[in-house]
């Protein structure tokens, strides 16, 4: 006789007795902000994982900068490229740890989805131009982004997140003086399921970027050799690999750092849960110090690849190239739309409330008064461009300043 399909009832017994007493358990979740009727088979953070997926901000990190502008090559990494690589880290140390891993691929997955156009340098161009106006951070407009800016629901807007994967977005920007943070001061420090995501982070960017500036050919084996992360790393495949040397050193070399890291971040963290007798979320909100974390050699280690990476890699004559392009586009575009806000789509027009005249209603049957309206036209033109894709702000300067030539 078959068995009945999987129900959510189900699912929360199986993480009763799967996780780990200090993992994030479903069934205690804060909830939504806006109300609705849970799934029948899926649980909160397999939901919050799903909407992630399918929303339009997850999609366009496809052409969105990690370190090198995406048209540079196809192999390189971009913005979606590493938040895949970041989730799948993720995930393997959730399950070692039994933490709960619905939650930790959400947070991963949406960790970068506020980054602007152009990487870091887009950040800083925004963060210029809206000075006056409370600055720009990826992380804050990742959380506007998922709360508000989403139009994927007629009930609600935003994709109505948990409070769990909503507040990794505050904790990561290490900012609480925002109006958007209220909700989460008081909630205690970040969940497991939060500092995996945002540590495996580093551990991705780091490794990646180096790979990637050796297929650019911006740094070279022999650089890599003075490095002793690298160092260490390449002695390890020697030992266990001989012989290997050009491209398939490379890949052993970047496959061992990645593999010798995600072990020492989970030896150690074992060993902090230890020695704070850390038996429940509640203990691990009430931390002092970081839990996930890696030993103090791999720290010293990676702190070195660091330092590598600013000198050679990240001013690099093209990244800078690259850098003060992205600038000089963002900054153009900001001043512009500003100056002609008629410029904007119509949706970003009606958030900004000076733009009540505009002709047009709202699509029928959607809630739009839960939307909340700006009287500021700089922030509305601020979340504009970080939504771009760092092609489509290209073609916008061009099609604005640019008209008869090429980009």
């Amino acid at each position: 006789m078959a068995k009945s399909p999987l129900s959510v009832a189900d699912w929360q017994a199986f993480e009763d007795g799967w996780l780990a007493p200090y993992a994030m358990p479903s069934r205690a979740s804060r909830g939504r902000r806006h109300l609705e009727p849970g799934h029948e088979f899926r649980s909160l953070y397999q939901r919050d994982r799903e909407r992630i997926v399918h929303c339009t901000a997850f999609r366009r990190m496809t052409g969105k900068t990690q370190v090198l502008v995406a048209s540079v090559n196809d192999h390189h990494r971009t913005r979606l490229t590493h938040t895949l690589e970041v989730t799948q880290i993720a995930r393997t140390v959730a399950r070692r740890l039994r933490l709960n891993e619905d939650l930790t691929e959400a947070i991963a997955l949406a960790h970068d989805i506020g980054h602007p156009p152009f990487g870091h340098a887009g950040e800083d161009a925004l963060d210029l131009c809206l000075k006056d106006h409370g600055g720009f951070d990826h992380n804050l407009f990742g959380l506007r982004r998922v709360d508000e800016l989403e139009e994927r629901y007629p009930q609600f807007p935003g994709l109505n997140l948990s409070f769990e994967v909503r507040e990794a977005f505050v904790q990561h920007s290490g900012r609480d003086d925002a109006p958007e943070c209220a909700e989460f001061r008081g909630a205690g420090g970040p969940l497991l399921e939060a500092q995996v995501a945002d540590t495996v982070d580093s551990l991705a960017y780091d490794t990646h970027d180096t790979d990637d500036a050796l297929g650019l050919g911006f740094i070279t084996l022999d650089d890599l050799a003075r490095v002793d992360l690298w160092a260490e790393a390449t002695r390890r495949v020697r030992g266990h690999t001989p012989g290997l040397g050009g491209q398939p050193l490379r890949v052993a070399v970047v496959r061992e750092l990645l593999a010798w890291q995600v072990a020492d971040l989970l030896e150690e963290t074992t060993r902090r849960l230890e020695q704070f007798r850390i038996r429940s979320p509640e203990d691990v909100r009430a931390a002092r110090e970081p839990l996930v974390a890696f030993s103090p050699r791999v720290r010293e280690l990676k702190a070195g690849m660091e330092r590598f990476l600013r000198e050679r890699v990240y001013r690099h004559h093209r990244v800078l190239r690259m850098t003060a392009n992205g600038k000089r586009i963002l900054r153009a575009l900001f001043e512009e739309y500003v100056r002609s806000p008629e410029l904007l789509p119509e949706k970003h027009l009606r958030r900004w409330i000076g733009a009540s005249d505009v002709i047009g209603p709202p699509p029928p049957d959607w809630v739009t008064a839960a939307r909340n309206p700006l009287g500021c036209l700089e922030s509305v033109v601020g979340d504009y461009l970080a939504g771009m894709t760092d092609r489509y702000a290209q073609l916008e300067y061009r099609r604005l300043f640019l008209p008869s030539t090429e980009l």
